[in-house]
């Protein structure tokens, strides 16, 4: 695997191997299939809310064109990564259909 540009920030959490490994495998793809991102910035932030203290996830890619942000709130970090970089996935496609009509 590639080692990619990923910047990993935490806030009001303790940094952890096996969450950057768990997101990097889940950013390969993002890399692999649109080869024009050049960079991620994945930020992990606890929120705390009355039910449950919130997960937070939000990714910030750097392509051509304005930069792409995700973010999600979940009850682990694990579905926080996959449902924002499920949400980025869709924004590159998007961001790839519009680069090709050009």
């Amino acid at each position: 695997m590639k080692d990619y540009n990923i910047i990993f920030e935490y806030h009001d959490v303790s940094a952890s191997e096996s969450l950057e490994s768990f997101t990097k495998e889940k950013l390969n793809a993002i890399f692999t299939k649109f080869d024009f991102v050049i960079r991620a910035d994945v930020f992990f932030k606890s929120e705390n809310t009355s039910e449950n203290t919130g997960k937070i996830c939000g990714i910030r890619l750097s392509a051509p064109g304005p930069r792409l942000f995700a973010e999600t709130s979940s009850y682990n970090f694990q579905d926080a990564v996959t449902e924002t970089v499920r949400d980025l996935t869709s924004q590159l496609k998007r961001r790839k259909e519009m680069m090709k009509t050009y």
